[in-house]
């Protein structure tokens, strides 16, 4: 039931992306303003995470997940009620403050609640749901909309959110809440944590769309960096941190997060790049879009048993190495589409991927908390799974960069090439060879100009997703080098 939390809480973040449009035309919302429904979630969930290990040494593991997962459900259904923007922004900022303690929750649960010998199974099944949420989003997101309207996108939390909240008052380990740690609380750190992943979100989110350089980003991101040196400084010194930074001394817990920064990148990209594609380029409709997207759920899935299997067999640095190394290669195999591009180009590559990824999260997860004692588990437990959150929103900042910035340098170059009768230019933009000849002699009439400037643009964006997935691929593959700092794990 832990789990079940967690995946909704992750699932949240997809199912809505989907509906933006159905939600700001319900509520009227300005289109510049749009964005923040998901931002706004996403910044509390990622302030929420390191918290973790304070607020499980403060109400204990099963007080700590009965008051988020309750505090979720709620939320859940005052997105559901809200009639404007400024309510459903207060409650996704709920929402996601309420979900991001359950994430690392359910990881630190597996160390603390499970006997070695289960641990390898208990990982994989919060690694599947983990993983799998971001995967299945889109069409659950596209589906429910369409089915019926967008508040059930948060309305299906209310029934999953009371049944995991009893299972929990039953179960889970009772311990008396120690009101001793609200006066250990640093809270001129906790000011400096959250001003610095606030402004570090929000820098991103606008870096793309106001450029890198620009004043507000270059502000933003300042600020994220003196807050951090701050935080970073009280942490080191005192003596009750808000997350112990100091677990990053540990070579395998920082080889770890090296790599969950990096599964953050490839997991959150590959989500987010396919959609885009698949959208703008295919004009795929949300359900046909999720629906090519569930080969990477289904082959994850399958993987899954086969995974716990090998984290028995087989030392986690190895696992952790062949995962990456086959996620980068799937992740490097999209990044040759063309405008043709669709289900069964994209088939194998995500094959590739989604039998990759259980390897990418299971022995890495071991790798970074198996060595460490239970008190530390929660800490190190919320910096992994930020680290994961962070490679994302990093990531797709990323992405955004390349694709607003590459896109029209990539059309005149194509343009050009036409221009100087380059026959491959036109058959990757799709223009059959009798109308390009038609077109080097000026005969073509202004519709199928119109045409071609469409043909053109979708042609542009195709490549520079290449150039996203080649970046991905990269980043991916690079992580792999940060075995080298790691021992062998506990076994």
């Amino acid at each position: 039931m832990m789990a079940l939390g967690m995946f909704m809480a992750i699932l949240d973040i997809q199912v809505v992306a989907t509906s933006l449009p159905a939600i700001q035309s319900a509520l009227a919302i300005d289109k510049e303003l749009m964005s923040w429904i998901q931002t706004a979630y996403l910044i509390a969930e990622i302030i929420a995470i390191p918290l973790t290990g304070f607020l499980t040494r403060l109400f204990g593991m099963r007080w700590l997940f009965i008051v988020s997962i309750t505090l979720f459900t709620i939320a859940s259904a005052g997105c559901a009620a809200s009639t404007g923007f400024g309510s459903l922004i207060f409650w996704r900022v709920v929402q996601g403050f309420s979900g991001g303690s359950l994430i690392p929750a359910v990881f630190s649960a597996v160390f603390l609640l499970f006997p070695a010998r289960q641990q390898g199974l208990a990982t994989t099944i919060a690694g599947v749901l983990a993983v799998l949420a971001p995967t299945i989003g889109p069409v659950v997101g596209g589906w429910v909309t369409e089915t019926w309207s967008w508040h059930m996108l948060f309305l299906i939390n209310i029934v999953p959110g009371v049944l995991a909240a009893v299972v929990a008052a039953l179960f889970l380990p009772r311990r008396a809440i120690d009101a001793g740690e609200l006066r250990k609380l640093d809270v001129a750190g906790l000011i400096m944590l959250a001003m610095a992943l606030a402004a570090l979100e929000i820098g991103l989110k606008e870096a793309p769309d106001r450029g890198w350089l620009s004043g507000v980003v270059v502000s933003l991101l300042a600020l994220s960096a003196v807050s951090t040196a701050g935080f970073v400084a009280r942490s080191l010194k005192g003596g009750h941190p808000i997350a112990e930074l100091r677990l990053f001394r540990e070579r395998n817990f920082l080889a770890a997060c090296s790599m969950s920064f990096a599964l953050g990148v490839g997991l959150f990209g590959s989500v987010y790049l396919m959609p885009v594609f698949l959208a703008f380029v295919r004009g795929h409709g949300p359900l046909e879009i999720g629906r090519i997207m569930l080969v990477t759920g289904a082959a994850q899935l399958i993987m899954a048993p086969i995974a716990v299997a090998l984290d028995k067999r087989m030392e986690s640095r190895l696992l952790s190495g062949l995962g990456f190394l086959a996620f980068g290669i799937g992740t490097g195999l999209s990044a040759f589409q063309t405008p043709a591009t669709d289900y069964n180009d994209m088939f194998w590559p995500q094959v590739v991927r989604g039998a990759a990824i259980m390897f990418c999260l299971l022995p890495p997860t071991r790798l970074a908390l198996s060595l460490l004692d239970d008190a530390r588990v929660p800490d190190a437990s919320g910096l992994f799974n930020l680290m994961r959150n962070l490679g994302g929103a990093i990531g797709i900042a990323l992405i955004d960069t390349v694709l607003y910035g590459r896109a029209p340098v990539l059309g005149d170059r194509l343009v050009e090439r036409m221009k100087a009768g380059s026959t491959d230019a036109a058959s990757f933009v799709g223009i059959p060879l009798d109308d390009f000849a038609a077109l080097s002699q000026g005969s073509m009439d202004i519709d199928a100009l119109g045409e071609l400037q469409d043909k053109v643009e979708k042609a542009a964006l195709a490549m520079a997703v290449n150039e996203a997935w080649a970046m991905l691929a990269a980043i991916t593959l690079v992580a792999i080098l940060a075995l080298a700092a790691a021992r062998r794990p506990a076994p």
